[in-house]
């Protein structure tokens, strides 16, 4: 495991947990890059878009902070290529990374939150750097406050880091049976959930006919993965020229009117 790509990567994901520019601190492309630091790319990717199921539905909107992603990422991912380090199964410590990976996010919310409240006395800082025209020392206050969303993640990731893996291991192989079956069947429906949440915000009267048709194919053992991509394309493309080529919205025979009078 490369300590210091997975620190560095660490605190690129802790930015962008508050730039949102890169999108480094979505899961899936925080554990596939652990992944890959660590010498598990394919595992990386898979927890990755597991944790991604779950994280589709929180947005930064105006002042309201999401749960952090961007410390549940890492944290996550560490903690599954610490453990597999010492076995070649991949599902429970994956199906174990996202049960920790969710009360973590909420840690990860405290934690921006006081660093932000750190930042109110950079702001002031830089308003009067503003008023001399010292354009360097305000670029200096911003990048100390940025610095330090960096910060929170590499503090938990470097302590993770110096938790032996055989530690770890020994603490998972001790855990009891049921505690493993709880964790596969709570990692499902915590992934079921998620999409849940994300498929409520989206539906409508227009979306849903698209939802079941995507069902049913995904569904279906004679359908590639590169097929059923290939599907959502078009169905997305379909969507698109009936929501803006259909009619306007003061049409008698827009498609919003024609599914309320169906």
């Amino acid at each position: 495991m490369s300590y210091v790509l997975v620190i560095l990567i660490a605190f690129l994901v802790g930015m962008e947990g508050i730039l949102d520019e890169f999108q480094f601190h979505q899961p899936i492309v925080a554990c596939s890059l652990i992944g890959w630091a660590c010498g598990y790319p394919g595992e990386g990717v898979v927890l990755g878009g597991t944790l991604q199921m779950i994280t589709l539905g929180w947005a930064n909107v105006g002042a309201a902070v999401a749960p952090d992603a961007a410390l549940s990422s890492v944290t996550s991912a560490i903690l599954m290529m610490k453990l597999l380090e010492h076995t070649t199964a991949v599902y429970v410590p994956m199906y174990l990374s996202i049960l920790v990976a969710v009360p973590v996010s909420l840690v990860g919310l405290y934690l921006t939150k006081y660093c932000r409240n750190v930042a109110i006395g950079f702001v002031h800082n830089m308003d009067d750097a503003t008023q001399m025209a010292d354009i360097p020392e305000v670029e200096k206050w911003h990048l100390l406050g940025i610095g330090m969303q960096g910060l929170r993640v590499v503090v938990v990731a470097v302590v993770l880091l110096l938790i032996p893996s055989k530690l770890l291991f020994g603490i998972y192989c001790a855990l009891p049976a049921w505690v493993w079956d709880g964790a596969v069947v709570g990692g499902g429906m915590i992934t079921a959930v998620g999409y849940a949440i994300v498929v409520n915000m989206m539906s409508g009267a227009q979306t849903w006919p698209f939802f079941i048709l995507g069902f049913f194919f995904a569904t279906s053992n004679e359908f590639s993965l590169g097929a059923l991509v290939a599907m959502g394309v078009a169905f997305a493309l379909v969507f698109m020229m009936l929501k803006y080529r259909g009619g306007s919205a003061e049409s008698k025979d827009s498609l919003d009117e024609i599914l309320n009078d169906y």
